[in-house]
């Protein structure tokens, strides 16, 4: 399966945990540079989350902007079917699943109704596993055979 990489987000460690749109990221083993979480949790180092999720909160009639979900990397694709250990690229960087998102109680601040509409559908986590390297807007995703 492959699709490509829609919109890029870092979160600052200001006082307001201000979240940018970003046209590339610099990622590394320990996460995204300059992101707020970056050598903080190895396994939830970077968020990917799926337009389908923004698709099926427009379905059920609930409009939220791109990034509110917190993601990192928002893709054409939908990777929820990914278990822990399986590996996707992006652009020339090498990711590993490590969970699913959790819900979180910043879900109900956007709308009541996202976290059991989400609850399978907000996103995935993953590390880096190939090096240092950056993920641009367009980069090519691609999902490895597991």
């Amino acid at each position: 399966m492959q699709g490509k990489v829609l919109q890029l987000f870092i979160t600052h460690n200001d006082a307001d945990k201000t979240r940018e749109s970003v046209e590339k990221i610099s990622v590394d083993e320990f996460g995204i540079k300059d992101d707020k979480f970056y050598n903080k949790n190895l396994m939830r180092s970077i968020l990917i989350t799926s337009y389908e999720s923004y698709k099926l909160s427009q379905e059920n009639n609930i409009s939220i902007e791109t990034g509110s979900l917190g993601e990192n990397i928002l893709i054409d694709i939908n990777p929820y079917d990914l278990n822990p250990g399986e590996r996707l690229t992006i652009g020339s960087t090498v990711l590993e699943i490590t969970q699913n998102c959790t819900l979180c109680k910043g879900l109900s601040t956007l709308n009541s109704k996202l976290p059991k509409l989400l609850k399978n559908d907000r996103g995935i986590f993953a590390k880096v596993i190939k090096g240092s390297s950056e993920i641009a807007l367009d980069d090519k995703v691609e999902i490895l055979s597991y």
